[in-house]
């Protein structure tokens, strides 16, 4: 169930690139993490477009969607950890975000 819905979300997900919405929401979770001062808008406005430039944006919502999944207690968290494909597109996305942050940071 889990995996199928994965899946569909994946799939309908436009591949032309990263919308606004999404750059935005990363900045400012990058920004929350890393603090708000005026050079961490550039840095992590940089790494969003260095991902961007890595990853095609179907992946980085399945890597996101993953991780977030594992955050979540219990069963379904040991199911996603459990399913292979999954693994490869949180693995791109951290080679990404290392990629980045050399780059950024």
């Amino acid at each position: 169930m889990i995996l199928s819905l994965l899946l569909l979300q994946a799939a309908t997900m436009s591949s032309a690139g990263y919308p606004t919405s999404a750059r935005a929401e990363y900045v400012l979770g990058c920004m929350t993490a890393n603090g708000r001062a005026p050079d961490m808008l550039q840095r992590c406005s940089c790494s969003i477009d260095v991902i961007a430039s890595l990853i095609p944006y179907d992946d980085y919502v399945t890597a996101e969607t993953v991780l977030t999944m594992r955050g979540v207690a219990g069963e379904r968290a040991s199911m996603i950890n459990d399913v292979q494909v999954l693994r490869a597109p949180v693995q791109r996305l951290r080679e990404a975000q290392v990629e980045a942050d050399l780059r950024c940071f």
